[in-house]
């Protein structure tokens, strides 16, 4: 199993500057290996899908790909003598990085969704560098060991697990200050799924009134972190705005927009951990509606949308459900807040109608709960749910 740990760092001074530094010029190296691909893309490729009789055919180059910019670094080192100074399975992981970027926009990920071209990143979009591979024992006590940079600080709010295995390690700069994310394995915790009670489920219909609605009629309220903060914001943003462009007091301003931005991101987040804690304590099997998210960003409800942060919550759900051995199910979205719960007869409503009366069958309950229940009974052909229920006959 693996798993990530995050750690606030407490690096010196002359430490922080450092990692400014390595930021710096590993952003420039990002820039370079990225475009060093565009230029065999734009070099290679036809703008047309047929061409003249005579016609002159320009000089192909070969493909730059993982290994061939790997076998650069070398001699980077000779020409920029400071990229010496950086870890060299840091310097690679930043060819893995393009590679993968540059891969999604050519061929797509494991889906087949292709990404939008890569943008060149300025110097404060780059905040992370990685240690691929770590050393065991790295970590003592409250310090640790990053190779060819030094001991740091780090502030170990929760203890490494016992068996667990420090993978990689991870250095970001955010607002307010560093941060180490460790990623962790355990070979003893098996990957496959335990026993799960198929009977203990629940649908859970995700909203703007409230949070999410289960279909036991448990209702968990929206706290609404962006609008709350909104106030704040916009007294901050205006101090940006009249303060002269490239000042110190300008960049002051903008840390202090970026740190609450921060404060707002980690309220929702462990806003989303503690919801799916519960449900999970709960619930053995939580179905929920398979929602096209980004097409709701984009609509009259946008802001209302993002500051929910289902997407967030939904992955967190299932990444915490695959951990304990317990099961999320995403079903079709298609009319279950329109569909009676009890007879079926879609009963047609407006957004702002909140209560459902079927004509057919009398039923009368809140549309969210309504939801809930129709998303519930979806789950009841799932593949896994029937293999468990014949198991446990």
């Amino acid at each position: 199993m693996r798993t990530a740990y995050q750690y606030k760092l407490r690096p010196t001074t002359e430490q922080a500057i450092e990692i400014d530094r390595w930021l710096s010029m590993l952003c420039a190296q990002y820039n370079f290996l990225l475009a060093d691909r565009f230029d065999w893309y734009e070099r290679n490729r036809s703008p047309i899908n047929a061409c003249p009789l005579v016609c002159h055919i320009p000089e192909l180059r070969d493909n730059p790909d993982y290994y061939s910019q790997k076998k650069t670094l070398p001699q980077l080192k000779k020409t920029h003598p400071w990229y010496g100074e950086i870890y060299s399975q840091v310097l690679q992981d930043i060819v893995k990085r393009v590679k993968v970027t540059f891969d999604r926009f050519l061929k797509g990920d494991s889906n087949g969704k292709r990404s939008g071209r890569p943008r060149f990143k300025s110097r404060d979009r780059y905040r992370t560098f990685t240690y691929p591979q770590i050393k065991d024992g790295c970590l003592q006590g409250n310090l640790i060991t990053l190779p060819m940079f030094g001991i740091v600080k780090v502030i170990l709010h929760r203890p490494i697990p016992d068996g667990f295995k420090i993978k990689t390690a991870s250095v970001t700069k955010k607002a307010d200050g560093y941060y180490l994310t460790l990623s962790l394995e355990d070979t003893t915790v098996p990957t496959i799924k335990p026993d799960f009670n198929p009977d203990s489920i629940t649908g859970i219909d995700l909203g703007l009134k409230d949070f999410l609605t289960t279909s036991d009629g448990d209702v968990v309220p929206i706290p609404q972190h962006y609008r709350k903060s909104q106030k704040r914001l916009r007294v901050i943003q205006k101090r940006i705005s009249r303060r002269k462009k490239g000042s110190s007091r300008r960049k002051k301003a903008q840390t202090q927009v970026a740190k609450q931005h921060k404060k707002v991101a980690d309220k929702r987040k462990d806003f989303h951990f503690k919801t799916a804690n519960s449900l999970l304590k709960k619930y053995d099997v939580v179905v929920h509606e398979d929602l096209n998210v980004k097409g709701l960003s984009r609509s009259m409800l946008a802001k209302s949308v993002h500051d929910a942060g289902w997407s967030s919550f939904l992955s967190i759900l299932t990444t915490k459900a695959e951990n304990a051995g317990l099961l999320v199910i995403a079903v079709n979205p298609s009319g279950t807040s329109q569909d009676c719960s009890s007879c079926g007869v879609k009963v047609p409503k407006k957004l702002h109608e909140r209560w459902h009366e079927c004509p057919n069958c009398k039923c009368s309950l809140d549309r969210d709960l309504n939801a809930a229940v129709n998303i519930k009974n979806r789950a009841d052909g799932h593949a896994v749910l029937k293999a468990q229920r014949l198991r446990a006959q």
